[in-house]
């Protein structure tokens, strides 16, 4: 049996999507989330999911949002990150299903400061449910790591009150994931602050279950965003064990149920990380591995190779090593030298899902 045996093609919601978290757990793999920021990066990273057989999660930040819906625009009051994100996932929609591969359409961290932006994506999916029946999204993150630990969990369970009866999946972040990305600057954290203790990952479980079972949670073990040196970053993913340990023997306090993984982990900050650290996570219930900074540089890899070998072909429009009145168009053309980005950013995609055990899983 395939995951297309328990989900369908194309964007998941509601309980699809846990349906699709419980397959990758049962079977021991997990799916990575690949930031997003135009039709050019998200369809490569479609087309990486088709090739190898798997499904697959896009996810945009806010910055990313922004960036789709055009730099020229404002921003004033996360304006254009709103129309960016909602444009992103009316194209994700309009063409995810073409390749045949199930998808969770998810937005990234959003800090306090943030809030607009995630409150504008939820009255687009309170819209699109009101005309079809499910969100326009599959999922959303709160990232209220820098909050206090209760205000943190109240701000989730009051959005998770809202996000449920739609069929939204809620991710939430608890502890902090260092280092620097898409605006969110946590470089000068304390260091404890990245190690997330089991009973605080517990007290979210319990405040969410009441509310509903479709939610997932970012538990900090040393995760920093970026790629650094070997040795400066100490990833602890044993630790995740701890936490569903604690989880499962609480449950079973609490319900008389034996649940030996109970908690849906996520891990942040996961470009750089060995092969080991990655399988560590999985075994102990990581189904997301957040993954920016290497596909990031990837896409990059494919035009400056191309730029390079075709150095002598792209300054002037007319005129090359072949001749002074050859043109040069076939060159030049977008579609030329943006499609070499998306070749090496799909290898990059279809590299991640390797290292999470995530193919030939339809």
């Amino acid at each position: 049996m395939g995951v297309l045996d328990v989900v369908p093609a194309g964007v998941l919601t509601g309980d699809n999507v846990r349906k699709l978290f419980d397959y990758a757990k049962e079977n021991q793999f997990a799916i990575p989330a690949i930031n997003v920021t135009s039709t050019s990066t998200a369809n490569a990273v479609l087309e990486a999911a088709r090739d190898i057989k798997s499904p697959i999660i896009l996810q945009v930040s806010q910055g990313g949002s922004a960036f789709f819906a055009g730099k020229g625009l404002s921003n004033d009051g996360q304006k254009a990150s709103i129309l960016g994100a909602i444009s992103a996932a009316h194209h994700i929609r309009t063409v995810a299903k073409a390749y045949g591969v199930p998808v969770v359409l998810h937005s990234d961290h959003c800090a306090h400061k943030l809030l607009p932006w995630f409150d504008g994506m939820l009255e687009a999916d309170e819209a699109y449910f009101k005309a079809h029946g499910e969100p326009l999204f599959s999922s959303h993150m709160l990232d209220l790591s820098e909050e206090p630990k209760e205000e943190n969990i109240a701000t989730c369970v009051k959005y998770f009150k809202r996000m449920a009866p739609i069929g939204l999946w809620l991710e939430m972040e608890i502890g902090i994931t260092g280092g620097e990305e898409d605006g969110v600057d946590n470089t000068g954290v304390d260091n404890s602050a990245l190690y997330t203790q089991p009973e605080d990952v517990y007290d979210v479980h319990k405040a969410l279950s009441e509310i509903g079972p479709n939610f997932s949670i970012a538990a900090a073990f040393g995760n920093v965003h970026g790629v650094y040196k070997p040795g400066n970053v100490h990833l602890h993913p044993e630790l995740l064990a701890k936490h569903q340990e604690y989880a499962s023997k609480k449950v079973d306090e609490l319900t008389g149920k034996k649940v030996v993984k109970p908690l849906y982990l996520v891990f942040h900050g996961g470009s750089g990380s060995t092969k080991e650290e990655i399988s560590t996570a999985v075994r102990n219930g990581v189904v997301k591995m957040n993954v920016d900074t290497d596909t990031q540089f990837a896409y990059l890899v494919g035009m400056r190779d191309f730029f390079n070998k075709k150095k002598d072909y792209l300054q002037t429009q007319v005129g090359n090593p072949e001749g002074v009145d050859k043109p040069n168009k076939k060159f030049y053309d977008p579609r030329v030298w943006v499609r070499e980005g998306e070749k090496t950013l799909a290898k990059r995609v279809e590299e991640a899902c390797t290292d999470l055990g995530n193919v030939n899983r339809l």
